[in-house]
């Protein structure tokens, strides 16, 4: 069972720009999630799709496989679509570029996973234990299904829980995050080309993309989040991660 691993990283994130670069004990943030990549059991390639020449160069110092690819995507999919031709598997798992605490088990958990069904998308989720995190929308929320798959994606706080106060919903309903980690079969990758925008573009959430136009997306569940760097506080939070561990 082997699978690609795509890494799809930007230097003109809006939020915090070239955080891809940002120092974390020593190495850029980057580095540490192709390093995690490579320890994945069931990876036999890892490639780094970038936006700029600068972030290549940088990429290339450390051995690693890299692309250039159109700085307009609008998501780590599209990157990953315009360089798919130097992909040799037919599934590929999207690490995303901002994931330095990325665990190489959960990437290992969705390849077994979609060997065993067949299923043509995969991403994790995990039980949302404090309310801060409940009612952020920098963390995104999952509605699923009886089967696990995904029903909705958002960053507001769903399913709204009319009749009880917002300080017990965790009490009354298991609420669940989203971490943003995607396997897709290679056939829906050169699907999603055909696929327009809709409520992606609303709530900035590249999975609602699939959804609309008809895709099941499995869930595979984990214990806990992992720390992505959205802001300035994200990173702060991930320099003392790193130093405790």
């Amino acid at each position: 069972m082997k699978v690609s691993i795509a890494i799809p990283a930007r230097l003109t994130s809006k939020r915090l720009p070239r955080k891809v670069l940002m120092p974390l004990n020593g190495k850029p943030v980057l580095q540490h999630i192709w390093e995690r990549a490579q320890r994945c059991r069931h990876a036999d390639e890892v490639i780094v799709l970038v936006d700029s020449e600068e972030l290549q160069a940088v990429v290339r110092s450390w051995g690693a496989r890299c692309v250039l690819t159109n700085p307009n995507c609008q998501s780590g999919t599209e990157r990953i679509i315009e360089a798919l031709s130097a992909f040799k598997n037919e599934f590929v798992v999207n690490i995303q570029g901002d994931e330095p605490f990325m665990r190489p088990e959960l990437v290992d958990a969705l390849a077994e996973r979609h060997f065993d069904t067949r299923v043509e998308m995969l991403t994790v989720v995990f039980p949302i234990k404090d309310s801060e995190m409940l009612f952020s929308p920098n963390t995104v929320k999952v509605v699923r299904r009886n089967d696990g798959s995904a029903l909705y994606f958002s960053r507001a706080a769903i399913p709204v829980n009319r009749d009880v106060p917002q300080p017990d919903w965790l009490q009354k309903h298991t609420y669940w995050g989203h971490i943003g980690l995607y396997g897709y079969t290679r056939m829906l990758l050169e699907s999603f080309k055909a696929f327009p925008r809709g409520l992606d573009a609303i709530e900035s959430l590249e999975q609602l993309r699939f959804l609309q136009n008809g895709v099941t997306i499995q869930t595979v569940e984990t214990d806990r989040p992992t720390l992505s760097i959205d802001t300035i506080e994200d990173y702060r939070l991930a320099q003392q991660q790193i130093r405790d561990t």
